[in-house]
């Protein structure tokens, strides 16, 4: 068999010296047989494509990821609920869908939550055919078992750079019949809905029951792999619902953890009522990651805005205001906490070196913090998880003293 590169060189010694050799790649999308699809924006733009998810249409928010891998992780996100997901990386599904198998702990092992969170994807090039040793389906089988539409041959440079522009925008991503059709339609907004009540567990969880530190976890949405993060280093978690009174139970706890979580925060009034009396009484260290700091901050007097098109992805800089060192962070969230001006005894974490908002907040004489990115980043990087060690390293620093109101403790390095 001749090589490719023996090919090229005879192609090349038949053809007139300035003669140009042009090589392209084929999609890996097989488009035979795949129903007609659209994405229709609520600005009025048009994106047609073809179908390889539910026969079903969707209405959800538009928002992009830059994320290069970990889609399995992404879709099962809670924080994407509401959301149709637009992925900037060309070349999606290659490597399949694993199966739900849980670790040791009892969580899921490969994703996030038990199913897809999101209300549609948006891709340019579907791998029809897929490798990997965890897959045991395709991602457009796993999308049509969870009746979840998908769509590809999407221009998503340029989609993406719209939504740049304008913001994340209200869209409807329709299948079938309902693609060909100019229809005025009605475009929901997710964000006007309580979407943490929406993926919050209706009753408490227990995980690593041998743990010998007691956390309590407030579920806006949490990851399992925030669950795995706690319970690997030796903790007892059980987890609460999301408008739980945690104060009620403070004395049975060691420290309080404040999950991840969809939408808007200005829909979870109850929680921050909760946590202002928990950060006045509880004396004991308390870590929020993405809505939980968002939750935190407004518990502490901060306000909160949307962000134009929001920061999803895996490569977001994170800047330590401290030790002015700067993290790759992951990161999937619409809102920041307005922190120009920082309430009386808290001081800013993180910002973001892009953009400069907001990406973590920290009391200035009580362990208390919370940051806006991921660090247990399940897709990676895995560059800030430490913040989980300085979380249970505070929490088995104040058990094993007699911790008095009066005393102000902090043992973080936060470096």
């Amino acid at each position: 068999m001749i090589s490719v590169t023996k090919a090229i060189q005879a192609t090349l010694s038949k053809a007139p010296s300035t003669a140009t050799l042009h090589l392209r790649r084929g999609l890996a999308t097989h488009t035979s047989g795949l129903a007609p699809a659209a994405l229709k924006l609520k600005s009025g733009q048009v994106f047609k494509g073809k179908s390889f998810g539910a026969n079903e249409s969707a209405f959800g928010e538009a928002v992009f990821t830059t994320s290069l891998v970990g889609y399995p992780e992404s879709m099962t996100d809670p924080s994407y609920t509401g959301q149709i997901l637009v992925f900037t990386q060309p070349l999606i599904g290659n490597y399949g869908v694993p199966g739900q198998i849980l670790d040791e702990y009892g969580l899921s092992k490969y994703f996030e939550s038990d199913k897809i969170q999101v209300q549609g994807i948006v891709v340019n090039d579907y791998a029809t055919h897929y490798s990997h040793w965890t897959a045991v389906e395709s991602l457009g089988q796993w999308c049509q078992r969870y009746n979840v539409p998908a769509i590809t041959g999407v221009d998503t440079r340029s989609l993406t750079q719209l939504l740049r522009d304008q913001g994340s925008t209200l869209a409807h991503l329709a299948v079938g019949d309902a693609a060909a059709t100019h229809n005025d339609v009605t475009f929901p907004d997710p964000n006007q809905e309580n979407l943490v009540a929406k993926v919050s567990t209706k009753e408490p969880l227990e995980f690593n029951p041998q743990g010998e530190i007691k956390i309590a976890v407030i579920d806006c949405g949490v990851k399992q792999n925030i669950l795995r993060c706690l319970t690997k280093r030796g903790a007892h978690v059980t987890v609460f619902p999301w408008n739980y009174d945690i104060n009620k139970v403070k004395d049975q706890f060691d420290g309080l953890f404040i999950s991840n979580g969809p939408g808007s925060p200005s829909t979870c009034t109850e929680t921050v009522g909760h946590l202002r009396t928990a950060i006045d009484s509880w004396n004991k260290p308390i870590f929020g990651i993405c809505m939980g700091n968002l939750l935190l901050g407004m518990a502490a007097g901060l306000d909160v805005y949307k962000l134009p098109f929001g920061n999803r992805g895996h490569n977001q800089p994170a800047l330590n205001v401290d030790t002015g060192l700067c993290y790759i962070t992951s990161q999937n969230h619409g809102y920041a906490l307005q922190d120009k001006v920082m309430p009386a005894g808290w001081k800013k974490l993180f910002v973001n070196a892009n953009d400069g908002s907001n990406e973590g907040i920290q009391h200035e004489s009580k362990p208390i913090f919370s940051v806006q990115f991921h660090p247990e980043a399940k897709g990676g990087p895995q560059d800030t998880e430490y913040l989980f060690d300085e979380f249970m390293n505070q929490v088995r620093a104040i058990k094993s003293v007699s911790f008095q109101p009066a005393v102000e403790q902090q043992v973080s390095a936060f470096a």
